[in-house]
């Protein structure tokens, strides 16, 4: 009886262990992660498909961060001098950090309006809508070459009213090394898989048709952001009559890259912070069904002499 109660305490602690080393997002039970993997289609008429998947990590080395600003004001003078005073003063304190680039996309000017009750005796109330103010809307463009600066430019833009961090873009000079670097280390599997193949089949595809197709797939850290909620509800056996306020439940974020698990290979396996991902596939077809047709569909057609002899006689001639 010792023994049985072991066991099951060892279960239980076990399952406890993974749910804090697989963090919160475990407590949704309905998570699922779509598919995002590079999924190249077939040719046609196969055969024989050997198909390689590799993945690279890319750091970004500079980024875009998007802000927001909105300005409201009874004059269309008032809410220019507003807006820009505010950015003006931003900027200027941005701009003195290094590899900084800045600007001012004009987004909406628009009026703003509110209503009033037009009273009349004898008659139930009207509403009129009047003009109240102006709204504009500008966004802040900052390039910037070094992932902490974002904390400096979050600090400076609070400090005159902006708050609304739109997008951040990541960029990378590098993309197109890395395709090549992949396509080389294809290249290489590929050509063991088919010796693979040779020796298993005990053929030779060297003179064998073969086609081939292949693709690049570019993730951005924008994309690969997914939400959940943290949190573990308690079942109660309540009366009818029972009033229950729920709480409010916070929303997280967190990146979620792809998971290298289906790629043949993977250059800059260890992620510590978002990257750019960069996916190839290569497939090739190997028809052997054609080389067998070919051999099997070349006929020989002789003639006999008057004289009774047999000689080949040959049609393309």
């Amino acid at each position: 009886m010792k023994k049985v109660i072991f066991t099951v305490l060892a279960i239980i602690t076990s399952h406890t262990m993974f749910g804090q080393v697989s963090g919160n997002i475990n407590y949704q039970t309905q998570v699922r992660f779509s598919e995002q993997n590079i999924n190249v289609g077939n040719p046609s008429s196969l055969d024989i498909s050997v198909s390689i998947k590799g993945l690279a990590n890319i750091k970004a080395d500079s980024y875009v961060a998007i802000f927001s600003v909105t300005q409201v004001g009874k004059t269309t003078e008032e809410v220019n001098e507003l807006i820009d005073g505010r950015i003006t003063k931003a900027l200027s304190e941005i701009k003195q950090k290094k590899g900084t680039e800045t600007y001012v996309d004009m987004i909406s000017f628009v009026p703003v309006y509110d209503f009033e009750v037009d009273k009349k005796v004898f008659s139930k109330k009207t509403y009129i809508e009047i003009p109240k103010g102006f709204e504009l809307k500008k966004n802040i463009h900052i390039k910037y070459s070094a992932s902490d600066q974002l904390d400096d430019f979050i600090r400076i833009l609070s400090d005159h009213e902006i708050y609304d961090l739109v997008r951040v873009d990541y960029f990378s000079n590098k993309i197109e090394d890395f395709k090549k670097e992949l396509m080389n280390k294809a290249k290489i599997i590929l050509q063991e898989k088919i010796k693979n193949y040779e020796t298993i089949t005990g053929a030779s595809f060297s003179d064998a048709e073969k086609r081939v197709v292949d693709g690049y797939k570019v993730m951005l850290p924008v994309e690969m952001y997914k939400s959940y909620a943290s949190y573990n509800s308690t079942s109660l056996n309540l009366k009818k009559a029972a009033s229950v306020n729920l709480a409010d439940k916070t929303t997280s974020l967190y990146y979620q890259p792809i998971i290298d698990k289906e790629f043949d290979f993977v250059i800059n396996p260890a992620i510590l912070e978002p990257v750019i991902q960069v996916m190839y596939e290569i497939k090739l077809v190997i028809d052997r069904k054609n080389k067998t047709a070919a051999t099997t569909t070349e006929k020989e057609y002789f003639i006999i002499t008057p004289n009774g002899e047999i000689k080949n006689f040959n049609l393309k001639e």
